[in-house]
This record gives structure tokens, C-alpha cells and sequence, in this order.
């Protein structure tokens, strides 16, 4: 009995060992004397934009100064912060790398710390685990942490990192600026060549048949078809009261000149207007269609020219700012490790293991008996 509970102290003690005594001895060996200090740089932003609704708090305010949130610009932001090519902008003449591998920082911190390949990649990994950044929904607004061994190498990339969203914001408006005003101009000119050529093809037609405008000519020659009918009856009928009541008068035969001149003009007028190759009738199709043609591409051409207008309206307007709420902060003390928190944490954990694995152990034992 006695070499039975002796046992069961051995194996309490051991598991006491394994899961409380021998953490916390490692948790005051590493927050004590291992982990480096870590200065904490915060900044936060938001991205506002004149032509973009919300309908959150801050948004609302935002909008009544004329600007609201700018969504896809924030995001951009963001994963630009995350990026590669970020990093490969902080690590020119490999700074970041310097900075972070300082024999200064522990090496269970610091980058390469027990020698391992310094490949881009894994330098990619280590900064992603210093560099935070959290976007709030609701205000809209990002918090970018960075976290440095240094005081001045915290502020320094915070600042560097702000300053590059920054100008990527600036990028995307620029290049949609520039695509808005882009399309809009290729549709003007498209517009401009078909007017000139609508334009070219009207007067070219109105050269090969030697008028202005067929339809209005045709009406004003109608006009003289009509005036030269008033006439043949107004002689007509002179010639006929001649004839009933002095049929030797001389002028007779002057009447009877005029009226066939004047018939003869009148074919030849009708003629100008309809019944031949050449007359008035058979080129007012073609030329309606021209006309038709040029006034269409007119149209377009001044629909097209108010579209660049607005767009270049649409382009002031559409712009989006990066705005500071909080700059960079130079930390004055470290905030992390929390080495006590850290040892206490560890203490409390092994003891909740250490119940856990006694009962687990208590049960199989009494289970064998």
C-alpha cells in the first residue's frame, strides 16, 4: 500500500514537473533573459473620398465636410502595407534587414537569430510578424502598428510605411484620372473623324450635282412651275377673248408665242424636279442620307465632347486623400514583452494542465486496480 502511494506521489510530482515547474522555469529564463524589449509604433488613417457614401458615424461626418469614405482605396492601402514590394522599399540598401538582425536584439527575437537561410522570403514572414494592420468597418478607420526593437526603428518605418499607402492612394487616383480622361478623348476624336468624314462625303455630293440642297431647291423650282402655270392661264385666257372679239388683232400671235415659251419652260422646270437622271427627285435620297449621316455624327461629336467635359469634372471630383488621424508615435518605453504577465500566465496555465493531467491519471490508475 505504502509503495502505491509512494508511486503516485512520483508520478504527481513528475507531471508537476512537466507541465508547471519546468515551463516557468523556461518563462523566467526567456522573459528575463531572453526576450528583447519591443517598442510599439501606431498611426492611424482613413481614406476619404467626395463622391463615395456612408452612412456610419464618422462617415456622416466626413460627408458633411463634403468627403465620405473611400473603400476600395483603403484596401489597396492595406494589402499595399503587406506587400513585397513594400518591403522591398524599407529594406533599400537592405536597412531593414540591418536593423532587425542588430547583435544587440536577442537571438531568439532577431532576424537569422540561429543562422538559417536569409532568404527574401523568410524576411517577407518576419515582417509580416512585426507589422499590423487593423481596419475598423465601422469608423472606417486603419490602425497600422509596427513593432521594433528600437525606439527611432519603430518610428522610422511607421512613418515610411504611412508615407507609401499614401502615395499609393495617390497612384490609383491618378491612374483613374487618367483612364476617365483617357476614354472619353478616344470617343471624341472617333467622333471627330466621322463628322469630317459625314461632313467631307455632303460636300463632296453637293459638288458632283451642283446643289446646295436638292429638297429646298425642288421647292422653290416648284414655286416657279406654279408661277409659270399662273401665267399660261392668265395668257390663255387673254388669247382667248382676243380670239372671240378681234380675231385679226396682232397680238394674237404674240400670245400665242408667249404661252408656248412658256409651257416649254415649264416641261423644262418639271423636268429639273422629277423624270430624269439628273433631276432633283432621284439625288434627294442619297442626299437625305448623307445629310441624315452628317447630322447623326454631329450629334455624337457634341454628345461625345459633353462626355469628356464631364469626365474631366468627374475626374477633379473622384479623388481620393489619405488623412492622418494619428501620426506615427515614438514609443519612450517598451510595452511588450509583458514579461510578469508572461511568467504569471505561464504559472496559471501549467497549473490548470497539471489538474487536468492528474485527474486524467488519478482515473486510469484506479481504473487498473
Amino acid at each position: 500500500m505504502q509503495n502505491t502511494m509512494f508511486h503516485r506521489l512520483a508520478k504527481i510530482d513528475r507531471v508537476l514537473m512537466i507541465t508547471v515547474i519546468i515551463p516557468t522555469i523556461l518563462a523566467v529564463v526567456y522573459f528575463g533573459l531572453l526576450a528583447s524589449d519591443v517598442y510599439i509604433s501606431e498611426s492611424r488613417f482613413v481614406v476619404r473620398s467626395p463622391d463615395k457614401s456612408s452612412s456610419t458615424g464618422l462617415g456622416v461626418l466626413l460627408k458633411s465636410t463634403g468627403f465620405s469614405n473611400g473603400g476600395d482605396e483603403v484596401y489597396a492601402a492595406e494589402s499595399f502595407i503587406l506587400s513585397r514590394d513594400a518591403l522591398v522599399a524599407l529594406n533599400k540598401h537592405d536597412a531593414y534587414r540591418k536593423a532587425y538582425s542588430d547583435p544587440s536584439i536577442s537571438f531568439v527575437d532577431r532576424l537569422d537569430g540561429f543562422g538559417s537561410s536569409g532568404s527574401f522570403e523568410k524576411l517577407y514572414r518576419y515582417y509580416k510578424s512585426k507589422i499590423s494592420v487593423e481596419h475598423e468597418s465601422a469608423a472606417s478607420i486603419t490602425t497600422l502598428t509596427v513593432r521594433a526593437y528600437t525606439p527611432e526603428e519603430a518610428y522610422r518605418v511607421n512613418s515610411q510605411l504611412l508615407g507609401m499607402a499614401e502615395v499609393t492612394v495617390n497612384h490609383l487616383n491618378e491612374r483613374g484620372r487618367q483612364d476617365l480622361i483617357h476614354f472619353a478623348t478616344v470617343e471624341v476624336d472617333e467622333a471627330k473623324n466621322k463628322a469630317r468624314a459625314t461632313a467631307l462625303a455632303l460636300s463632296s455630293f453637293r459638288n458632283s450635282q451642283g446643289v446646295v440642297d436638292p429638297e429646298k431647291q425642288a421647292t422653290v423650282q416648284l414655286q416657279m412651275v406654279s408661277k409659270i402655270q399662273d401665267e399660261i392661264i392668265a395668257a390663255r385666257s387673254e388669247l382667248l377673248q382676243l380670239r372671240s372679239f378681234a380675231p385679226q388683232n396682232p397680238q394674237i400671235d404674240v400670245l400665242e408665242t408667249r404661252i408656248r415659251g412658256l409651257e416649254n419652260e415649264m416641261r423644262n422646270q418639271v423636268s429639273a424636279v422629277a423624270g430624269g437622271s439628273k433631276s432633283l427627285s432621284s439625288s434627294a435620297a442619297q442626299y437625305q442620307r448623307l445629310s441624315l449621316e452628317s447630322q447623326f455624327a454631329d450629334k455624337q461629336l457634341a454628345a461625345a465632347m459633353s462626355s469628356l467635359q464631364d469626365a474631366s469634372n468627374e475626374a477633379r471630383r473622384k479623388q481620393a486623400y489619405l488623412e492622418r488621424i494619428v501620426e506615427p508615435s515614438k514609443p519612450d518605453e517598451p510595452l511588450e514583452p509583458r514579461r510578469l504577465r508572461g511568467i504569471f500566465s505561464t504559472v496559471v496555465l501549467g497549473f490548470v494542465a497539471w489538474g487536468i493531467m492528474t485527474m486524467l491519471l488519478a482515473g486510469v490508475q484506479e481504473h487498473k486496480d
